[in-house]
């Protein structure tokens, strides 16, 4: 039962703490034993040392203390309150221009949270101190350093505001949202690439057919499978495991979701389940596949009639097609060792019309009759045939895909001076 709760922990701190105000609140907590210590540091030697070197940061009078502090919280007050302001403004309009899926990363941006932690820390910190002042028997000089400690933060805090003003602005720049998307995506599938092929173990070895199936024991999206949450009774009995969805796939509460070697208990299923990232968010990250969505959903966006900003859609396509190529070169399969070799986890991956059909097509089917981005999305197609790294399979789905577009423009472009011409590059 203990192991079950530490690993019950364990879930809850990456799954949900990490996502949310994991470092506001870390933060605070760190300025309020910051607060307690510097309290403490008063009636050290070392501090009437520096009193006597150093007169001026420490404030004597109890007025001028009290007004430092009680300005500060005001001040820190009115900050925090127009930074959230203005995260509002931001996500509305992200919402609204770009895509809905965008809030999550947003939301999550480490910079902003570290902004807003240390303007919640502060104004803790500041409290805290204000309330050792007004405290019976308490001289005032005892809080002396905290206090112009307390000011220099709101010092901090200004410069950290003007920061996060310029953070801000830029940071719903449609450009530099397509650019993060794109470079974290990049990092993300270059590290499953180079783990898969240095971690492969032979699939050919292994017969999946006469394996238990599990059913998944919830509806959502498979995020993934956290190998370091595999109890050490599941190494003993369980070794040889198949996760049947792909990342990013939708997966229904009663669909098979995995293959196991041998039969487990009840108590291994509980366990081996809650290695099962299933989200109820399609895209809560920009990494990988989640990343891949993103960029569609941003070229379908902004191929809307509300917002009919072909650049835009442009843009998104032309940071798709690398990532769409890493994508396909992937085999069907991959599969790697864990705990020293003990387990075997075969894994599933998109396969390349799947991925036509959540990626291209929506695209295709936005921008058929808008021919700028239709020659962009059919130099992604042309650059992804030529890849020499993917298969022949996936290639022959691409190809399709082409087909696919050349019928579109033929049907939906009217003019037939731009239609030939594109129809043209088809050859």
């Amino acid at each position: 039962m203990f192991k079950y709760a530490i690993k019950i922990l364990k879930v809850f701190y990456r799954r949900v703490l990490l996502s949310i105000a994991f470092y506001p609140v870390l933060i605070s907590l760190g300025f309020f034993l910051l607060a307690l210590i510097v309290l403490e540091l008063e009636s050290w030697e070392l501090a009437e040392t520096l009193k006597e070197r150093v007169p001026y940061l420490f404030i004597k009078d109890y007025e001028t203390a009290r007004a430092i502090l009680t300005t500060l919280i005001g001040g820190i007050l009115s900050l925090k309150v127009f930074s959230f302001t203005m995260v509002m403004v931001v996500l509305s309009q992200a919402s609204s221009n770009f895509s809905p899926r965008l809030l999550p990363s947003l939301v999550s941006n480490k910079r902003h949270q570290l902004i807003l932690g240390v303007y919640i820390g502060t104004l803790l910190y500041c409290i805290i101190i204000l309330i050792v002042l007004g405290a019976n028997n308490i001289e005032t000089h005892s809080v002396g350093f905290p206090t112009m400690l307390a000011a220099i933060s709101g010092v901090f805090c200004i410069g950290l505001f003007v920061y996060f003003i310029h953070s801000i602005s830029t940071s719903i720049q449609i450009q530099n949202i397509i650019d993060n998307i794109f470079r974290s995506s990049s990092r993300s599938l270059d590290k499953d690439y180079e783990d898969s092929s240095n971690l492969k173990v032979g699939l050919q070895e292994f017969r999946m057919d006469d394996f238990e199936t599990i059913y998944s024991h919830k509806s959502g999206y498979y995020k993934g499978f956290d190998n370091s949450l595999l109890s050490d009774s599941l190494v003993e009995h369980c070794h040889q495991i198949e996760i049947l969805p792909y990342v990013g796939s939708h997966v229904w509460e009663g669909m098979p979701l995995l293959k196991v070697q041998n039969m487990i208990e009840d108590g291994d299923l509980e366990d081996l389940l809650l290695c099962v990232n299933i989200s109820s968010n399609r895209s809560d990250q920009n990494e990988g596949f989640d990343g891949v969505i993103k960029l569609m959903e941003i070229a379908v966006k902004a191929m809307s009639p509300g917002i009919n900003d072909p650049g835009t859609a442009i843009d998104a396509i032309n940071r798709l097609a690398p990532l769409l190529v890493k994508i396909l070169r992937f085999p069907n399969k991959t599969s790697s060792s864990v705990k020293e070799g003990k387990i075997i986890i075969v894994r599933t991956n998109v396969s390349a019309k799947e991925l036509m059909q959540a990626i291209i097509q929506p695209i295709r089917l936005y921008a058929k009759k808008d021919s700028s981005v239709v020659l962009a999305l059919l130099g992604a197609l042309k650059f992804m045939v030529q890849d020499v790294k993917i298969s022949k399979e996936n290639k022959e789905e691409v190809q399709m895909e082409l087909q696919a577009l050349k019928m579109d423009i033929v049907d939906s472009i009217e003019n037939i001076y731009d239609r030939e011409r594109i129809v043209a590059m088809f050859e």
